[in-house]
């Protein structure tokens, strides 16, 4: 009897379907708060797997299966307190991009080099998901999988981008592995084994070799993080504004109680989060003579994360406003990527007859400008408020512009107890490395950490919505590292490697309808045993 050849004798659609849920749900264990980093390379390495021979509209079938197995579980959060259908529709839509990518990675797999080929078209696929429409929703990257793994080192040379690309490039070894051992063709398998063994290894010379050393000697700065907690969980927490402003408030007098007494030393910075103040300090003179108190009371310049109203009469800003206790309110940073269909509403008109939750969106949030980086305090700083940590020309550009640490000012009280708060952490441990900066998240119920350059978490808030202070020193840096000064060229390149490939299979594909009579795609390919 003859053994099955993956490549000429695909597995059956129906165990391919079985194999993409598996691997949807071994990339949902690869992530918080299940933490399983190893779990992002088996998923890939299944994926691929399924994919082994198939035609591109079953490829692209298995592609939104694994989707909606990953997404659907992952995201669940999205729906907590607006009901299943925006969580639902979140996660098809996020799926199509995978249905997407599923049509073509059979092809790429079976060229000369297939692992390569895959990989980058995952590259691909999130590039084009974290950028459209609306500017994308780049949650759930490979990347942010691997906070504490050792790949995370890979991020200092070529961003979350290039993370992404090597674990998919490990996946995939994986499965090139499994399928051509299986075949009995060793030479392929070991070069797909080497894959998986070299990504690690090389990993785990990363920190010698590409962290940048520091251009002149590492400065100290003692920091605060003030987590004042909400009255109530879910949507409803912005009715009682004046609460949550009066809890960090409170949180931040206690600080100064613990500095008089000798229990902490004073800070030089306090960092408030995100929707510390949804009553605009600007316009409300008892909120901002609440928050002038607070800062006499520290002696420390904070970062208020409010709520402005303006510019126009249906129009509000999230804003960071430092306030110092000799002038009150300075500089500000505003939000330069809104949330679509959570803090604005494209086409409200249309939304609302899908569904009347946008209409407690009842002001459209305006985009801010700039890079984000604030200069009027002890020392320079980049302001990242909630999503934007995503985004990787958002954070990158305030390292670019001289910040010489982060702070992710985020409020995640819509979420309740949920795995949100702890995935966005993932990916602002993900940061600290790619920019060789200690990162603070602060977040209004949780989690707040203080994390180092290396992506460890020094310093951390206790169970979500509870009150918490943090005062804690931090190492500055003002030297760029390999991804900071490539920008987004190792995206892009990547990203032209898998177009590259797709445009060389459609014209090969062309070309073998022009010839008449069968032809072997080892002809092309060097693949022996695929033919048509």
């Amino acid at each position: 009897m003859t053994r099955p050849r993956f490549a000429g004798d695909r597995l059956p659609l129906s165990w391919s379907l079985l194999l993409a849920v598996l691997g949807g749900v071994l990339a949902v264990l690869a992530f918080p708060r299940f933490n399983l980093w190893p779990m992002a390379i088996l998923s890939v390495a299944v994926l691929n797997v399924s994919m082994t021979g198939q035609r591109a509209r079953s490829g692209a079938l298995l592609g939104f299966v694994y989707g909606l197995a990953f997404f659907v579980p992952l995201l669940q959060w999205t729906g907590i307190y607006v009901g299943a259908f925006p969580w639902l529709l979140l996660a098809v839509t996020e799926a199509v991009y995978f249905a997407a990518m599923g049509a073509a990675l059979p092809a790429l797999l079976r060229l000369r080099g297939g692992p390569f080929w895959a990989a980058c078209l995952f590259v691909l696929q999130e590039a084009v998901r974290g950028r459209w429409p609306f500017g994308g929703f780049p949650w759930a990257r490979l990347a942010f999988s691997q906070a504490n793994s050792p790949l995370r080192w890979f991020a200092v040379v070529g961003g979350a981008p290039l993370v992404t690309f090597l674990v998919a490039l490990s996946g995939a070894g994986l499965a090139a592995a499994v399928v051509r051992g299986y075949e009995r063709r060793w030479r392929p398998a070991l070069g797909g084994l080497a894959i998986v063994v070299l990504v690690p290894l090389i990993a785990l010379l990363l920190p010698a070799v590409a962290v940048p050393s520091p251009s002149k000697p590492t400065q100290g700065a003692t920091i605060a993080v003030i987590q004042g907690s909400t009255p109530d969980r879910g949507l409803e927490f912005n009715a009682r504004r004046r609460q949550v402003l009066d809890n960090h408030v409170n949180q931040t007098m206690a600080l100064a109680d613990d500095i008089d007494a000798g229990k902490v030393a004073r800070p030089e910075i306090v960092f408030w989060p995100e929707n510390s103040s949804d009553i605009d300090p600007l316009q409300n003179s008892d909120a901002g003579t609440e928050i002038q108190e607070a800062a006499n009371a520290v002696g420390a310049p904070i970062l208020v994360g409010a709520i402005l109203d303006g510019p126009g009469p249906t129009h509000i800003q999230n804003v960071g406003i430092l306030w110092s206790p000799q002038t009150g309110p300075g500089e500000t940073y505003t939000k330069r990527h809104p949330v679509p269909f959570a803090e604005y509403i494209p086409f409200r008109s249309i939304a609302q007859r899908v569904s009347s939750k946008v209409n407690l969106v009842q002001n459209d949030m305006v985009a801010g400008g700039g890079d984000g980086l604030m200069t009027t305090g002890p020392f320079p700083f980049g302001d990242v408020i909630c999503f934007e940590v995503a985004y990787d020309g958002l954070v990158r550009s305030s390292v670019k512009a001289g910040a010489q640490m982060l702070v992710i000012q985020t409020n995640n009280a819509t979420f309740g107890h949920t795995a949100e708060s702890y995935q966005q952490l993932a990916m602002s441990q993900l940061r600290a490395v790619e920019t060789q900066r200690p990162v603070v998240q602060v977040s209004t119920v949780g989690v707040s950490a203080v994390i180092d350059a290396k992506g460890n978490i020094v310093d951390r808030s206790g169970a979500l919505f509870t009150p918490a202070r943090l005062v804690d020193s931090i190492s500055l840096n003002s030297t760029q590292t390999i991804s900071t000064r490539l920008g987004v060229l190792p995206e892009v390149l990547i990203s032209l490697c898998a177009i590259g490939a797709i445009g060389y299979v459609l014209i090969t594909a062309r070309r073998r309808k022009m010839i008449p009579g069968p032809i072997s795609i080892a002809d092309q390919t060097g693949d022996r045993s695929i033919s048509v």
